[in-house]
């Protein structure tokens, strides 16, 4: 048979009623778009979450300090005994599943270069925070040990700080007050971006938390060093868990915590906590995806329905063109065709819908939406299945007439 003769009568058909062909279409177009939307967001927020995680670093966790608990009172955060520096080196020295663990201490505060100002997070910690989090130097060098265990007026700065205080100059070996502290640029850090919160992560100034302690808070270095929390890099391959009830046991037999009393502390896997975000979004993905697919299959069963009434009305022309030589695989194929060209007609202002909708999202919404080729072609591969699957039994119900019967129809 002639397939563009085919096609070209398929048009002819559907064109000589147009509005029956567009609500038949609406269905389809409607679910082909609400596919392509559903599966950018989706994935736009999965490599949302990727990026987090690899912003935070590998294997993280977070040990925090708390108060203790009395007979369900919390008696303040004054009756625990907090964190130290020794803590950390502790962990780090004597739990095997751990890299490096690196003690804390953190404030807000105003930077200031000339009569430029700048209010930023101060972080005060050792070389290995950084090395748990995987962040690498743009340019510089890190802290050495003199300069950690001797207060040095030394500091590492983000991408952010360098921006809004330096512009394009270069800020290396520059001097910046830090709390009216002189502090040396010494590194810059790579570039992070946002966090889980939403907070830029290039915001900060990292000096020595010795040098945060006596010089930044005024400490004084006969007290105890006490520190606001401990990141922990557990070593790849190791198990997070196993790493977890080792600390939490190490330090309750450092701070002599009496058995059945709660944990003056707690612990925090953020690499768990991202990884339940990226599956939930994975989920939720999937979820809203079999939505749309239910409205391309309704909008299918609205195909089915129209070839259906299209072969009654049709059904002298079908006897008729039997009757001159056409065989039934031709009535087949030409009411198959029409119903896929449906679909596919359908299919394209679908994808076209929905990339005006995943346009929209990202425009007016803010959220990460990644549209990608294999969506569309999924879509539209589905829309095309669906005009096979639903127009199949009209077409074959239509080449199944008999000329003589077909021709007597009124």
């Amino acid at each position: 048979m002639n397939w563009l003769a085919a096609l070209r009568s398929a048009l002819r058909a559907l064109a000589a009623n147009t509005l029956r062909s567009i609500l038949t279409m609406l269905g389809i177009i409607i679910g082909v778009a609400a596919v392509v939307t559903m599966i950018a967001v989706g994935r736009g927020a999965t490599e949302r979450v990727q990026e987090q995680m690899k912003g935070l670093g590998s294997n993280i966790m977070l040990v925090l300090p708390g108060s203790v608990t009395a007979g369900g009172v919390r008696l303040g955060a004054q009756t625990g005994q907090g964190l130290t520096e020794d803590d950390a080196v502790a962990i780090a020295r004597d739990v095997p599943e751990v890299q490096v663990a690196a003690p804390n201490l953190r404030t807000g505060a105003q930077v200031v270069v000339g009569n430029t100002n700048w209010s930023t997070s101060i972080f005060g910690t050792t070389n290995d925070y950084l090395e748990g989090r995987d962040w690498p130097l743009a340019t510089g060098r890190l802290f050495e040990a003199a300069e950690l265990q001797g207060s040095a007026k030394v500091a590492i700065i983000g991408q952010t700080v360098a921006t809004q205080l330096f512009g394009d100059a270069d800020p290396m070996d520059q001097v910046i007050r830090v709390k009216k502290v002189p502090v040396t640029v010494i590194g810059i850090l790579d570039k992070k971006g946002q966090n889980s919160m939403g907070q830029d992560q290039d915001d900060i100034v990292i000096v020595p938390i010795s040098t945060y302690r006596n010089r930044i808070q005024g400490g004084s270095a006969g007290k105890l060093k006490r520190i606001g929390s401990i990141s922990v890099k557990v070593k790849e391959g190791h198990s997070m868990k196993q790493a977890e009830d080792n600390i939490k046991d190490l330090l309750r037999q450092r701070m002599k915590v009496q058995p059945g009393a709660d944990d003056p502390f707690s612990i925090r896997n953020l690499t768990e906590i991202l990884q339940a975000q990226e599956a939930s979004s994975q989920v939720m993905t999937l979820l809203l995806a079999a939505v749309a697919g239910i409205s391309l299959i309704i909008g299918g069963i609205g195909i089915m329905n129209i070839m259906l009434v299209s072969v009654t009305e049709r059904t002298r022309e079908i006897g008729l063109r039997m009757a001159v030589g056409a065989r039934g695989r031709d009535i087949l194929a030409q009411f198959l065709i029409e119903a896929v060209t449906l679909s596919l007609i359908g299919g394209a202002i679908g994808v076209l819908l929905g990339a005006v909708a995943t346009w929209g999202v990202a425009r007016f919404s803010g959220w990460n939406v990644d549209m990608s080729a294999a969506s569309i072609v999924l879509a539209a591969g589905f829309s095309a299945f669906v005009g096979v699957f639903f127009g199949f039994y009209p077409a074959r119900r239509a080449s199944k007439l008999l000329p003589i019967q077909a021709l007597r129809y009124e």
